[in-house]
């Protein structure tokens, strides 16, 4: 394979979100524009990894060649045409080495690093362009190192990718909890109950924050800060009473604690990065505020409607912010690799369009500042000092 200016990859990695397609189009039609060819990587990190270095050997499922009329067509969907996984090749598991690999890397945990770096040669790929959240682009962080040309662009619905103040599919998820929120009311109205929704977030909160924060719902707790079950109940019941329709909402990170607990897992399972898949933390929040709330109700128990909303704040088409930023990320991500800079991460800070060091994604976090945006007391956010504040309020700095 062979251009003019070289040969640029993309791939997507992670959880889906909508605004990837419209981010993977921004740098193919700039970069056909610009003499570049461009390669889509299939699977994210797995397709790098499971490519045979054969030319009669079928590659299909990890990469095509990328044309205008297919980045066209899938630009305005949401999801990832080019497909996702959670794969990081610095730690593969025997049982998910590739066949063509299995007599080579024999270990309970295999760094497939090398092949990575051979597939990249094999493929003539000059560039590469990870979207990804933090953890996708962690091996990006690697390879880096091993003196690929990375520029990265930052992608979760959590918005919580160190370095930046937004990541791709984030507006739409706010968007969609907002829209899911007010469908769901109507039926707490209706039945007179509460209404406990879990929402995403493992160690970060914004997804929580913001929609409460647009007036979705009277609560909300985060991952930063452990919450007292009997101390929201309270504040839930008491809403409920102050509303003539006799029902209340409260918004759960995925990843929030009760005060001396823990997070709650699906199941003990990990990913290639070590996450245990989050899930029923609504369920249990839902079950003691039901047992707690005679004690707020006149002796009476209160009913829950609880829903987790998960997926479907991720599917669908993106939303004008999802639409427009990943444009502008991309096009940043071709401006640098035309400038020679790499080993960069694509961002927005303070309402302005930047690029940051690749390794900020590695060297810090990016959390709710609890004590600036988050009362304690109250479990919602501080509604005061938005002057000069970014579109999103909270900022990537702590």
């Amino acid at each position: 394979m062979s251009a003019r200016r070289g040969v640029i990859a993309i791939l997507t990695g992670g959880g889906d979100v909508p605004g990837l397609n419209p981010a993977i189009r921004a740098v193919t039609i700039r970069a056909l524009r610009e003499g570049f060819q461009v390669i889509g990587i299939r699977r994210g990190w797995a397709g790098m990894v499971d490519i045979i270095r054969d030319k009669k050997a079928d590659n299909s499922n990890n990469y095509q060649i990328l044309t205008r009329e297919i980045v066209n067509r899938a630009g305005r969907t949401g999801g990832t045409f080019l497909h996702t996984s959670r794969t990081k090749p610095s730690h593969v598991k025997k049982a998910d080495i590739p066949e063509h690999l299995q007599d080579t890397y024999l270990e309970d945990d295999n760094d497939l690093t090398a092949e990575v770096l051979k597939n990249l040669e094999y493929l003539n790929i000059d560039y590469l362009i990870p979207i990804g959240g933090d953890d996708t682009l962690s091996y990006g962080v690697r390879l880096c190192q091993e003196g690929v040309k990375v520029v990265a662009i930052p992608k979760t619905m959590d918005n919580d990718v160190p370095g930046t103040d937004y990541c791709i599919g984030f507006s739409t998820c706010v968007t969609r909890t907002i829209a899911l929120t007010n469908n769901l009311r109507t039926v707490a109205g209706s039945h007179e109950r509460f209404l406990i929704l879990e929402v995403f977030g493992r160690y970060a909160g914004f997804s929580a924050l913001l929609p409460t924060m647009a007036g979705a719902a009277n609560r909300c707790v985060v991952p930063e800060h452990r919450f007292n079950i009997e101390k929201l109940t309270e504040l839930l019941s008491e809403d409920r009473m102050n509303n003539p329709s006799r029902y209340s909402i409260a918004l759960i990170s995925e990843g929030a604690m009760f005060e001396g607990g823990e997070m709650i897992f699906e199941n003990r399972t990990t990913d290639a990065y070590g996450h245990a898949k989050l899930g029923g933390i609504g369920d249990l929040v839902s079950d003691e505020i039901k047992k707690i709330s005679p004690k707020f109700n006149n002796g009476k128990k209160v009913s829950v409607v609880n829903q987790k909303l998960g997926y479907m704040v991720r599917g669908g088409d993106p939303d004008a912010i999802d639409s427009i930023v990943p444009m502008a990320f991309g096009n940043l991500a071709l401006d640098l690799i035309l400038k020679g800079l790499y080993g960069r991460l694509v961002v927005l800070k303070n309402g302005r369009y930047d690029n940051m060091p690749i390794e900020v994604v590695t060297s810090s976090k990016k959390l709710v500042d609890v004590k600036q945006f988050y009362n304690t007391d109250r479990y919602r956010p501080n509604y005061e000092s938005f002057e000069m504040k970014p579109l999103f309020i909270m900022t990537s700095e702590l």
